[in-house]
């Protein structure tokens, strides 16, 4: 009997025998012997325990952070091209745009010959009320010299910006003083629109210029509508072009406020996110007025949003080029160190079902990355025909024909005006030149045109100042030789160029916007289309074909 249990215990025996060896062999082996490598190599672990192993036993000391740093943005390459990590010293300026202001000076700069040049001063800022003005050269920074080669713009914004209500002290050299005068500011929160222009192109047109989605798009939008409103506008245009997108949520606002109640605005849906359907609840009030939005190749993500609920709802016509075609979701998700991942996880598809996300292949996508450049070298900027839909069609609610797969096609197609571009208007433009031109005239000329606080009064003035041939001389002492038969036939291109910049440094973004809409051949048709009532979509002329009767 004795035996007969000593045989049934005995596998159980040496099994325990060999777990207890197990553990005891490991245990010398971690601590005697330095082999780390018994750590289990299964999944999502290894990349943690690689990191581990070359941080405990590479041959040279290794910055991890900066390893992870470097790490992290190729994994994510790997998924799309729009998931992207953001370390922890970037994520404010990332997040700043975004939110509606940040904390800071309040003024616009350009660096030039290694100093900080004071482009605009930001209207009630901290600067301003200070008495910075447009114009100043920053020479010193909280009593340390700031010029030369340490001047950049990622150092000056580290010791500009800072919590509100902190202070920093700033020395400005300024024209017609002698020595450096010093201004105490008090950093404040400075508001970053992103409604940069509203006003009126003609008695009865509204046109409303937008250049991101944040978190105040939609109040900025409601005060431009009520500014409208006063002026008597009864049609409106909507320009979202080179509009890169931001919150789904704010595209989504604004076009509740112009869809009848219950219309579909979009739906999202992802593996891991269930379908969720965006709605009109009918509390807009420009419910009926008729709009025009214009888009092009630089609109992307929440613009194609509200282009796509207008254009799949009927609700006004989109004029323009081709969108960019980015029709995937992001979120932020944060981690400890204050870094954060904005990992796709969801795509979003218009009222129609068309989702506008241009195709990808997983991993580094040359293609991808160069697909604006290939739309023009293959003509899209300039005919519709050489537009290449990779989607399948769709219908709008009149059973219009509309295309996913690669951005939001217009209803009018409006090609890029190459007529009078030249090769020396190219180089002109590519090289900085014409922008540094703009500024160091505006610079030594502020004095004198600081009276015209008009836009009319200053661009008559600009226009009798020869200058495109005084930018030509510039050009020329710079390295870009003079062609005086390229500078004739581009002439109108680069004067309206130069002028642009200096109505923007003389006054502001709206300024700017408005004289480069002038001659806008865009603006022009969304005119064209208000004018002759045709903004609201028709259904589709059905085509009746007579069946031959039978014999």
């Amino acid at each position: 009997m004795k035996n007969e249990n000593r045989n049934r215990f005995m596998p159980l025996l040496m099994a325990l025998c060999v777990v207890i060896g197990v553990m005891i062999g490991s245990f010398y082996a971690n601590h005697f012997s330095g082999n780390r490598l018994t750590i289990i190599n299964n999944g999502s672990n290894r990349l943690n325990n690689l990191l581990h192993i070359i941080d405990d036993q590479y041959v040279d000391k290794v910055n991890m952070d900066s390893l992870v740093d470097d790490a992290i943005p190729k994994i994510l390459a790997e998924l799309d091209p729009h998931s992207v990590y953001i370390s922890a010293k970037d994520v404010q300026a990332a997040n700043d745009d975004l939110k509606g202001s940040f904390s800071g000076v309040g003024i616009e700069f350009i660096i030039r010959d290694d100093t900080i040049r004071v482009q605009n001063v930001i209207k009630n800022g901290p600067a301003e009320k200070a008495g910075i003005i447009a114009g100043d050269k920053i020479v010193y920074v909280d009593g340390k010299k700031f010029v030369g080669k340490v001047v950049t713009n990622e150092e000056a914004m580290r010791r500009l910006k800072g919590p509100n209500g902190t202070k920093v002290k700033v020395s400005v050299q300024r024209y017609g003083h002698g020595k450096p005068i010093t201004y105490d500011i008090t950093r404040g929160e400075i508001p970053t629109k992103t409604v940069t222009a509203a006003y009126m192109l003609d008695k009865q047109t509204g046109y409303i210029k937008i250049k991101s989605f944040g978190e105040k798009t939609y109040p900025e939008l409601l005060i431009a509508l009520a500014t409208l409103q006063q002026k008597g506008f009864s049609n409106l245009v909507i320009d979202l072009r080179d509009n890169t997108g931001g919150y789904l949520q704010s595209a989504v606002q604004m076009a509740n406020e112009f869809l009848p109640a219950k219309k579909l605005i979009v739906y999202t849906e992802g593996r891991k996110s269930p379908r969720q359907d965006y709605r009109s609840d009918g509390h807009g009030a420009y419910q009926s007025m008729p709009l025009v939005v214009l888009i092009n190749e630089g609109s992307a993500s929440s613009s194609e949003i509200f282009a796509g609920a207008i254009q799949d709802n009927d609700r006004g016509t989109i004029i323009g080029r081709r969108s960019f075609g980015k029709g995937l979701v992001q979120q932020q998700i944060p981690f400890p160190d204050g870094s954060m991942v904005r990992l796709t996880i969801a795509r979003y598809y218009t009222p129609s079902g068309r989702c506008i996300q241009k195709p990808y292949t997983d991993g580094e996508d040359a293609d991808y990355a160069t697909d604006i450049l290939y739309r023009y070298e293959h003509g899209e900027f300039f005919s519709r025909d050489s537009i290449h839909h990779t989607g399948p069609a769709y219908h709008t609610a009149l059973g219009r024909v509309v295309y996913g797969g690669g951005g939001v096609t217009p209803d009018i197609f409006v090609p890029e005006d190459t007529t009078n571009v030249t090769s020396y208007y190219k180089k002109a433009a590519i090289s900085g030149l014409i922008l540094q031109f703009a500024f160091t005239y505006t610079d030594n000329n502020r004095q004198k045109m600081k009276k015209f606080n008009e836009l009319l009064q200053l661009v008559n003035y600009l226009d009798r100042q020869n200058l495109v041939d005084k930018f030509a001389t510039y050009a020329d002492k710079h390295g870009l030789a003079r062609r005086n038969l390229m500078i004739k036939k581009s002439y109108s291109l680069l004067n309206q160029y130069i002028n642009a910049r200096i109505v923007y440094n003389m006054l502001d973004e709206q300024a700017l916007t408005q004289y480069l809409n002038q001659d806008d051949p865009v603006i022009t048709k969304a005119m064209m289309v208000l004018k002759n009532n045709m903004a609201f979509p028709k259904a589709p002329i059905k085509r009746i074909t007579k069946k031959k009767r039978a014999k």
